[in-house]
């Protein structure tokens, strides 16, 4: 199985041997980047291009581990044992699976996206250790073991909000997706908007690429936004020379697409002022 762009995801050529050697090693794949440069979409496109179907288990700062592996009901038990329910009998009926269960135990080898670790607890990360170099769990309620029956492609995604604990990165390969190239984010958006005329495009991504390197810009834009960006400048039917900033601001048109902070907003303003008294 080798991963490789799609027709809906451009891969650089140190992404496709990051995912491929993951793959091999059979090792997580731990992805980082700024937020919005395709981390969770390049999960959905490693299924995509291995023919894989995918289990998406999105983490959030109140995910516990052990809920990736399963969740023991105990308080619909009680509630049917006082009703007399016969289903109190099988304890396996008030165990609900993890997306970890439901990985292992596909006929089929899947992929695995464990989607912002970063948020949640910082034992989060050390208390998945054993299952995932293991691939099987203990299900302390009913006496079974649960094992992988195809070891999935595991792919986990961070924001880099919080350090991640070294036994975990040991386990892992690691990739960092940096923040594309003017050629290479030229291929995404042709991806995404086939036909745009390049004149267009290189109007918008020059001013991007401006905008981006603006020094004390509280958050850059990034690939999403930029789609989206461009998405509305298509909408409106602007021409490369509607672009122009306005001198007074130097805010680009429809610049809540990419500039999401009052911050920002009033950085190029400032930027704008003193520029006028230079004059």
């Amino acid at each position: 199985m080798k991963f490789t762009s799609t027709d809906r995801y451009v891969a650089t050529e140190d992404l496709t041997v990051a995912v491929n050697a993951s793959v091999t090693l059979e090792r997580p794949l731990l992805v980082k980047g700024e937020p919005g440069t395709g981390k969770t979409e390049l999960a959905r496109q490693v299924a995509e291009s291995l023919g894989l179907p995918i289990v998406e288990w999105h983490v959030k700062s109140t995910t516990k581990a052990a809920q990736g592996l399963y969740e023991y009901d105990a308080v619909s038990r009680l509630r049917d044992s006082q009703l007399g329910d016969a289903r109190v009998h099988d304890v396996a009926n008030y165990i609900r699976k993890g997306k970890l269960w439901q990985a292992f135990e596909a006929p089929g080898k899947v992929v695995l996206l464990i989607d912002e670790i970063d948020k949640a607890d910082i034992e989060f990360p050390n208390d998945l250790l054993q299952e995932l170099d293991r691939m099987e769990f203990h299900v302390y309620e009913t006496g079974e073991t649960i094992s992988a029956t195809h070891r999935p492609v595991i792919i986990i995604t961070s924001n880099n909000e919080k350090e991640l604990p070294d036994a975990f990165l040991r386990r892992c390969f690691f990739h960092y997706i940096r923040f594309p190239e003017a050629e290479t984010l030229a291929r995404i958006v042709e991806v995404h908007f086939p036909g745009i005329k390049q004149a267009l495009l290189a109007a918008a991504l020059t001013q991007f690429y401006e905008i981006r390197e603006t020094p004390g810009l509280k958050k850059k834009p990034s690939t999403s936004e930029v789609l989206d960006w461009l998405k509305l400048i298509l909408a409106e039917d602007l021409s490369p020379a509607d672009l122009k900033r306005d001198p007074h601001s130097l805010l680009p048109q429809l610049h809540g697409a990419l500039l999401k902070n009052e911050q920002d907003v009033q950085l190029f303003e400032r930027l704008a002022f003193m520029a006028r008294k230079q004059r």
